[in-house]
């Protein structure tokens, strides 16, 4: 059995938010009991090529904000190194390159746009988590609009598609692998911090601890894995998840607003809590505990947020308390601000 005793004694190097404020959240964080560790005897070895998807794939499903349309992905091998969302629709306009540089908005969800103001896509987290869940570095994705599918079972549907495909290395492409030169913590307004360390020893791997603390029936959860493709499978059919009061705003006066009107929530492909119960059934159950909102927020905003380093992988360990979308993206933001991303040797 792997064991993971993972202590912060030094946040290390503060690239915002109040050293203060984070020591506090650490030690809230600290003492929440570790709810699953998720560590694979017989993990896949640290590659050391790029890889590609070896054909062509689709997925569809509802779109997520047009009423009553279906989304089609299209997954295709590319030829050029990393993520590209090409939209057939934007005849006059370069694909939008999966990158931090070109991040739109963080407010409901990544929103990423490159070149003119239509050529963007929308929820890109639950797409490009496969990049680095799945190891899977170089891609086409081929939309016909900026609106994704919304599946009942999180990304799984996309898992299932790239596996029925199968991911090759290009034997003629090293793979990069960075790490931060120090450790560096991210604080932001509401008690949540995020905190990388370096590679331990130079391995090529991504630990994690990733906490949840909601005051509705999500409650305190926390686990911590190996960042590799059985345990992204594991956690890649976690939902989204919302209050019951936010899904009652959404279903009656959120449709006055037009980025909510036509949001195809419903109680299949999103996870619903009320202030002491689940309003549905709740998913990735672990000794009596539904572990959902901890592994969605794990696998499909932070593995996806650290899918926008452009080239490469990340190695080391990543902790986060309370994080959401914004202070993911802040934190990649300064990581090449500040330079500090440097290769493994």
């Amino acid at each position: 059995m792997h064991t993971f005793e993972l202590e912060l004694k030094d946040i290390g190097r503060v690239v915002g938010g109040d050293p203060a404020a984070i020591r506090r959240a650490v030690d809230e964080w600290s003492a929440l009991p570790v709810d699953m560790r998720f560590f694979p005897e017989n993990r896949e070895p640290p590659a050391m090529y790029q890889t590609r998807l070896n054909g062509p794939i689709s997925a569809c499903g509802p779109a997520t904000y047009t009423d009553g349309m279906t989304r089609t992905l299209h997954f295709e091998p590319a030829e050029d190194e990393g993520w590209w969302f090409i939209r057939r629709d934007q005849k006059d306009q370069l694909p939008i390159r999966v990158s931090i540089r070109n991040v739109w908005d963080t407010n409901r969800s990544i929103v990423l746009r490159s070149g003119g103001p239509h050529n963007y896509m929308r929820m890109i987290e639950h797409i490009v988590a496969l990049r680095l869940g799945l190891g899977l570095d170089n891609l086409n994705v081929v939309v016909d609009s900026g609106d994704p599918p919304l599946f009942d079972e999180g990304s799984l549907d996309l898992v299932r598609a790239v596996e029925k495909a199968g991911i090759v290395e290009d034997k003629t492409r090293l793979l990069t692998w960075w790490t931060v030169k120090e450790p560096v913590t991210l604080g932001g307004s509401r008690g949540d911090f995020l905190t990388i360390l370096p590679a331990e020893r130079g391995l090529r791997t991504l630990l994690a601890d990733c906490a949840v603390n909601f005051p509705n029936a999500l409650g305190r959860q926390r686990i911590q894995f190996d960042l590799c493709r059985e345990t992204f499978r594991h956690g890649a059919c976690a939902r989204t998840n919302c209050s019951q009061a936010l899904m009652l705003y959404c279903k009656t006066i959120g449709k006055i607003f037009a980025d909510i009107r036509n949001l195809g929530y419903n109680h299949n492909n999103i996870l619903i809590a009320g202030k002491t119960r689940y309003v549905n059934t709740p998913r990735l159950i672990h000794e009596g505990k539904s572990l959902e909102a901890a592994w969605h927020r794990a696998m499909l905003d932070l593995v996806a947020a650290l899918s926008l380093i452009e080239t490469g992988r990340l190695a080391g360990t990543v902790i986060s308390y309370k994080a959401g979308h914004a202070l993911d993206v802040r934190m990649v933001t300064r990581l090449y601000q500040e330079k500090l991303l440097v290769p493994l040797g």
